[in-house]
């Protein structure tokens, strides 16, 4: 699966788009959730529920609610007071950065374009320079939330929208994301792409790739 679309293009790509959680940093949601909980007073799978499965997060993501609207929702699940501080908080004790993963991306941009594409809505666009600042040393500008495209990975869109922002047919562009059902909407939209299970694994797709 992951070098399915690899035979269809043979010459090298264009611009690679790497997912950001559990790709380029180690995401924990459960701490995450822990520590929303502990403000409450509510256990994991609450948090889980009232957030999650309600579809806060989800309307976070495709961009249906601004990030004010996504903290005082969050806030009113919880019953409790909810800022862009606890926010960014809470967020960022969830989030580790794979500096081998950074090191090899920054080998990788000198002979390639690259960006970033994740769901997330459009607080974490805001909050790049504060919660992920080594990835933003890496990829500039080029870091992207779905919420940008009006929906979220893996509708086929969103991979097109991201591929004519950078001026490059579908097929010219690579993703490479840790979830399987967001790799199938890549191939979906015409590009090439890596299911991420570690480094060693991507390496050599990319090998394949002849960067």
């Amino acid at each position: 699966m992951n070098d399915s679309a690899e035979t269809h293009t043979p010459s090298p790509p264009r611009l690679l788009v790497f997912d950001m959680d559990d790709v380029m940093l180690r995401y924990d949601v459960d701490a995450r959730r822990a520590a929303m909980a502990g403000m409450a007073g509510l256990t994991v799978a609450d948090v889980e529920r009232l957030i999650w499965t309600s579809g806060i997060e989800d309307a976070s993501d495709t961009g249906e609610l601004t990030p004010e609207a996504y903290v005082t929702a969050i806030g009113e699940a919880l019953g409790v007071p909810f800022g862009r501080e606890d926010w960014l908080r809470t967020r960022a004790l969830a989030m580790t950065l794979d500096m081998e993963m950074v090191n090899l991306v920054a080998a990788l941009r000198e002979r390639v374009a690259i960006a970033l594409l994740t769901n997330n809505g459009f607080i974490m666009r805001e909050h790049f320079d504060v919660l992920v600042p080594g990835l933003r040393e890496l990829f500039g500008p080029a870091m992207h939330v779905a919420a940008e495209f009006g929906g979220k990975k893996p509708a086929p869109a969103i991979y097109k929208g991201v591929a004519a922002l950078y001026g490059v047919a579908p097929e010219e562009a690579v993703m490479i994301d840790d979830k399987i059902a967001n790799v199938e909407g890549a191939l979906a939209a015409g590009l090439r792409a890596h299911c991420f299970t570690g480094i060693g694994e991507l390496k050599r797709f990319l090998r394949g790739l002849s960067i």
